[in-house]
């Protein structure tokens, strides 16, 4: 299987300078836009540096795509099928959470994603990153604390809660265990 974990900078380093040039833009122009450095965003470009979650959420806002489209656009487009060993994984170098592409096309509105969140991390997403997209989070095993806005949410197995208006989030496992979830969004 190829996946991002095995091969994730290479191909992100790649998409993410075909992304930016496509567009005409220079390193500030997309670290204006991204809220990344300029600093940073080179050496991702020049793969000196894997990514985390949340610089992968601006860089993909800042491209008007979803983090799962700009992490297909990098894997290369699938079919309508998307068979368990051709799903695309991601590790969050910061965090170890492990993202699971499970569906995703740009010529449909959902997107399914699997993430497994070690014991004791948490992943922060700024209100930018949910400005186009609705989404769910079922947890599927273990105890995940969602922090929206002001509101904290305890999700247990088994437990599904659907977000509000965009707020800054923070995804916790406060738990000395592994949690696992899905992620269902839908574009705008």
């Amino acid at each position: 299987m190829d996946t991002f974990v095995d091969d994730s900078s290479a191909k992100l380093a790649r998409r993410i300078r075909l992304e930016r040039e496509a567009r005409d833009w220079s390193l500030a122009d997309l670290a204006e836009r991204s809220g990344v450095s300029k600093a940073t965003i080179s050496k991702i470009e020049r793969d000196e540096v894997s990514p985390t979650a949340v610089i992968l959420v601006r860089l993909a806002t800042a491209f008007d795509l979803t983090l799962a489209g700009l992490l297909l656009r990098a894997e290369g487009e699938a079919g309508r099928l998307t068979r368990a060993d051709d799903q695309p994984l991601w590790r969050d170098p910061d965090t170890g959470y492990v993202r699971r592409q499970v569906y995703s096309r740009p010529d449909h509105p959902l997107e399914l994603v699997q993430v497994e969140l070690p014991a004791g991390r948490q992943v922060e997403f700024p209100a930018s990153s949910y400005a186009r997209v609705r989404q769910a989070v079922w947890v599927t095993q273990g105890e995940l604390t969602i922090h929206e806005g002001g509101e904290r949410h305890m999700l247990m197995s088994g437990d599904c809660l659907g977000f509000g208006p965009p707020g800054p989030v923070v995804i916790a496992n406060e738990s000395h265990l592994p949690c696992s979830y899905v992620v269902a969004l839908a574009r705008n």
